[in-house]
């Protein structure tokens, strides 16, 4: 090898050495940039899933809006006059809080069973995929999957979730047994704030109307 030769030979080693490190570089800032796309497309808000529709607000002291439905425990009215206050979830069946929240209501049923109605009923049109049509096979798959052993209904009219869905899913709505509206919250609620919440109807009393919703 001649002299010339192995003078370029070092010069273009650096140079090969740079180009490199750009190439190597790009990479990892390319995969940065997909690793935080990924991340926003997936983040879920902390309080609520928020809908694509809503219904009018919702005030406390109002009547609450009638509905029957056919749950998996029977037949469910709300202008039954069995003297008992009823909290009510829409949720879908695709919302991770909705699907969280099932872990709060189970214990709360077990215990309140017998002096609160429970009735949960689906409130939109998109199945658990997120992609096809809700289906009453979505909603029994969602309770089977996530142990739901509450009252749940399938309405495909989605008419309790144009009467109550609010904000964000899940909605919860604790109606007395006048049939009037006592709370409303959306989202993931601790159980503490729901046994309260309860505990208060179930004596005849004024719940918190925010479910111990601070601000």
């Amino acid at each position: 090898m001649s002299r010339r030769q192995i003078i370029n030979t070092k010069k273009s080693a650096p140079l090969a050495q740079r180009r490199n490190a750009i190439a190597i570089g790009s990479v990892v800032v390319l995969a940065i940039i997909v690793i935080v796309a990924i991340s926003l497309a997936n983040r879920v808000p902390e309080a609520a899933t928020v809908p694509n529709t809503a219904a009018s607000p919702l005030v406390v002291g109002q009547q609450a809006p009638d509905f029957s439905l056919s749950t998996t425990a029977g037949p469910f009215s709300l202008s039954k006059p069995d003297g008992k206050p009823t909290l009510l979830e829409v949720f879908a069946t695709w919302c991770p809080h909705c699907q969280r929240e099932v872990k709060v209501l189970d214990p709360l049923y077990a215990q309140y069973k017998n002096k609160v109605n429970f009735v949960a009923v689906n409130g939109d049109a998109l199945g658990m995929d997120h992609t096809s049509p809700e289906s009453q096979a979505d909603v029994y798959n969602f309770a089977q999957k996530f142990g739901v052993t509450y009252p749940i209904a399938f309405d495909p009219n989605l008419d309790v979730a144009h009467a109550y869905l609010q904000s964000g899913y899940p909605t919860l709505v604790l109606i007395g047994p006048s049939g009037k509206v006592e709370a409303i919250r959306d989202g993931e609620i601790p159980d503490s704030d729901l046994r309260n919440a309860l505990g208060a109807a179930v004596a005849g009393k004024k719940p918190d109307p925010k479910m111990g919703l601070k601000g």
